[in-house]
């Protein structure tokens, strides 16, 4: 009978993960960078430890949504004083902070707990294909493309 193996951050090395967003989905890129924030792309997951690797996300600007997305898509934001619920849509949303956009859709892809914050701190998001990571030499991850209907 064997025993199963059980991996901590320690014993998974950390690499780092350039994902180039231009053109691609919205729903279908974060989903692909929840997975390596979260270390399913690895053989060593271990789904109660932080063993994914960290993920810069550039070009931003350049994602896609599918469908009238873009225009009826909401998204809300509160100041906590009465009356201060502010709304905005995709479109807007994506010319003022396109990293908040993509954040956003990865944070709703993680665990809810205090590991997928943790998770959600790995992730770099530039608007720009420029990014201050170069040092750590990340290794390009390529997205599924898949082609839609205009």
């Amino acid at each position: 009978m064997g025993l199963t193996k059980s991996f901590t951050k320690e014993k998974s090395p950390r690499n780092w993960v350039l994902v180039d967003l231009q053109g691609q989905v919205l729903g279908r890129a974060a989903s692909r960078i929840a997975m390596i924030l979260r270390g399913k792309t690895k053989g060593q997951f271990t789904s109660h430890d932080d063993v994914g690797d960290f993920v810069v996300a550039i070009n931003a600007k350049g994602v896609r949504l599918t469908g009238n997305k873009m225009q009826e898509k909401m998204y809300y934001q509160h100041s906590e004083y009465i009356g201060g619920l502010k709304e905005f849509t995709a479109e807007k949303l994506l010319e003022r902070k396109p990293e908040e956009l993509i954040r956003r859709a990865v944070k709703g892809m993680l665990p809810k707990t205090f590991l997928g914050k943790k998770q959600l701190k790995k992730l770099k998001i530039y608007p720009g294909a420029d990014h201050p990571h170069r040092a750590q030499t990340p290794e390009v991850a390529s997205l599924p493309t898949r082609q839609y209907k205009k």
